[in-house]
């Protein structure tokens, strides 16, 4: 049995949400720790090319985007379940727009200028420099926009105002009663904002959601320890990739197993990786790749919110 090892850095958010999974259901894992700007060449020897933070390796198999990890470790350990009995439809529904909606408005406040500076102020111009030109390209050729600064600051008071009330009406401690993949989507984000003093306001005004927050912080980050990006190549490189899932789905746009084809984010941070698709399924597609330092590797993907074209 493959350690669960995560490629990730400190102030990611998707990867403060991929910890906060791990903690939630109390496994060990080990932390490699990526740059926050490319390149990043372990990573992409492993994932070939896909470029977001986190990333989940398990052996030989990579998961790629936080949604798909999540599916990931509920097979790893099903309680507690992230997706709860009767609820799997509400949590990852929610669990998206969180995702998608919340933490595009959380990223323009964060940086606002005011917020950049207090982030970055002890941080050399010359990494910021850099940093920012990074983020500025992220959402090229995507399909997700910017939110306009004052458009993010006019809609934020009604999508808190919107989950306090759910907190405040719901019996439970969580937004479904019980703690689900929800929590932990929507918290990121606000995790997210309360980095600086300037935005941190955003969150700490509407007391019911700080304390949903806290507790939802609490999860923790489960059992881990550090591991170095070549020692996972090596762990990569001398595995043998999991057998394929059985439920094979047809489909709907033709692609075939064993066509080359690459497969890339819809949103932002678009880059394409190119391999074998050897496994299409409703939620998830896997590519099989070779690469001269990690061997073979299958890489997983989720459906929803990635593309893929015949090469």
């Amino acid at each position: 049995m493959h350690e669960l090892i995560l490629h990730h850095y400190p102030t990611s958010p998707f990867a403060e949400k991929t910890r906060l999974m791990l903690g939630f259901k109390q496994l060990s894992w080990r932390s490699v720790m990526i740059p926050p700007i490319m390149p990043k060449p372990d990573l992409t020897a492993l994932t070939g090319g896909y470029r977001k933070t986190p990333v989940l390796q398990i052996g030989a198999d990579i998961y790629c985007d936080s949604a798909l990890i999540g599916q990931r470790l509920e097979t790893e350990k099903s309680t507690p379940a992230l997706f709860p009995e009767g609820q799997a439809f509400n949590v990852a529904s929610f669990a998206q727009w969180a995702d998608s909606q919340v933490f595009l408005h959380a990223v323009s406040l964060v940086f606002q200028p005011e917020s950049v500076a207090a982030r970055f102020g002890k941080l050399p111009p010359e990494f910021l420099k850099v940093f920012i030109a990074d983020r500025s390209t992220l959402f090229n050729g995507g399909l997700a926009t910017r939110v306009p600064l004052e458009v993010a600051k006019h809609q934020w008071p009604t999508i808190m105002a919107r989950l306090q009330q759910q907190l405040e009406r719901e019996p439970g401690d969580f937004l479904f009663g019980e703690a689900s993949l929800a929590d932990i989507a929507m918290a990121h984000s606000l995790w997210f904002l309360r980095g600086t003093p300037v935005t941190a306001p955003l969150v700490d005004g509407y007391p019911a959601v700080a304390t949903w927050l806290a507790r939802v912080l609490d999860f923790g980050h489960g059992s881990f320890s550090e591991m170095s990006g070549e020692e996972a190549i090596s762990i990569a490189r001398d595995a043998t990739p999991a057998a394929l899932p059985e439920a094979v789905l047809v489909d709907p746009n033709g692609f075939a197993v064993g066509q080359q084809v690459a497969i890339s984010a819809i949103d932002y941070g678009v880059d394409a990786v190119e391999g074998e698709l050897i496994f299409s399924g409703t939620e998830e597609l896997i590519l099989r790749r070779e690469d001269p330092r990690a061997g073979t590797v299958h890489v997983h993907f989720p459906r929803l919110g990635f593309a893929i074209k015949a090469l």
